[in-house]
Parts: structure tokens; sequence; C-alpha cells
């Protein structure tokens, strides 16, 4: 699960990010697991009604509404892909808002001439509900990877030389270094003159004795 995991969230990786090619232990907080476990559930939802959605607008008694359902399939998958990316906040916040479209969407075959009305207010308690717990959920991990808080780390005292810059300036200036130089052979066989490279010909060629 956690090898699919990882391959999964870097679909939503950028290019020049890091790709991960084995995981480790597991050092997710409860609330990133229970993203996990959104982003998973999603998926298993959005492919159903991908696939099979006369089964969900039959139970609802809203035959007709196949291409509408597919739709919402095919963000619930998308939601889910996000819920199992590194930024799982976002994916659990796509969840509330697609949770609001299928409340609106259920609201309106909540009607009287609606055999399937009972069916339809048992799926807007779940959905009502499953939204409270994708908005807590969102709102969890993001408190937990939030930063801000976080006092700002000062750099300026570094001047990136270990040993300060006196004792670094003039250091490359100490002569060829010998893995530097070139061997007699390559010497002979590429003597820097006037005539091969008369941009070259004030050079000197050293070469170890």
């Amino acid at each position: 699960m956690s090898f699919l995991n990882s391959q999964l969230g870097n679909v939503t990786r950028s290019p020049g990010d890091p790709k991960v090619i084995e995981s480790g232990p597991s050092s997710l907080k409860p609330a990133d697991s229970f993203g996990r476990a959104l982003g998973w559930v999603s998926i298993g939802l959005g492919v159903t009604e991908l696939f099979a959605p006369r089964v969900l607008t039959r139970w609802l008694g809203v035959e007709g509404k196949e291409s509408l359902v597919r739709t919402y399939g095919a963000r619930e998958i998308a939601s889910g892909v996000m819920c199992l990316s590194v930024n799982n906040d976002y994916g659990a916040w796509g969840r509330v808002a697609g949770d609001m479209l299928d409340l609106a969407s259920l609201a309106a075959a909540y009607r009287e001439d609606n055999p399937k009305k009972g069916n339809v207010g048992i799926a807007i308690a779940a959905v009502a509900g499953i939204a409270i717990v994708d908005a807590i959920i969102g709102q969890t991990i993001r408190s937990l990877h939030n930063r801000k808080d976080e006092p700002v780390r000062d750099y300026s005292d570094r001047s990136g030389f270990p040993k300060g810059i006196a004792y670094s300036r003039g250091k490359a200036s100490g002569g060829t270094p010998k893995d530097y130089r070139a061997t007699p052979a390559a010497a002979a066989a590429s003597r820097t003159t006037g005539e091969t490279s008369p941009a070259s010909a004030d050079l000197l060629l050293e070469v170890p004795a």
C-alpha cells in the first residue's frame, strides 16, 4: 500500500521534483493517514460512478443522469489522486467542494414525485456527514503542515566559506594540480602554437617534469 501511495503521489509532482523510488518506514501523522484513506475511498467511489452509473441513478430514481454521474466520478478520482499526493490537504478540500455539488444535485432529486425519495434522503445525510469529515481532515492536515508561525531563520551572518573568506581567497592560484596537467605524450601530440591557435600564442603549457 505504501509503495502504491508513493507511485500515485509521483503523478502530482512537478517535473523537476525528486521522485519516490522506494518508501521507508512511514512518518505520516494520523491526519495524513486519514487523508490517504479518503483518497482510496474517493477513487473507489469515482470508479463506481464512472463505470456503473446506472446502478446509482436507479437507486436514486434519477434515470437519464448517467453522464452527470460519470462526470462526478472523474472528479472523485482526481480528488482521490490529490489526497494521495504530498499536498493531500488540497485533495481533502477538493472533496469538500465536490460534496457541495453532490448535495446540490441530491437536493434537486429530493422531490415528492420521485419514488426513490427515501433513498435520496439517505444519500443526502451520508454526503453531509462525509463533507464534515472531509473538512475536518483538510483543516487538520493544513494546520499540521502550516509553518507560517515558525520563526524565520536568519542566515545573513554566513558567508558560505566554512573557514572564512580570507582563508579561501587565492587558494586556486597556487599552481595547477597534478590531476589537471597534461601528460608528456598528450602535450607532445597537441602542442600549443600560434599557428594552430593564434588566440593562444602567448600561452605556456605546463608539463610535469
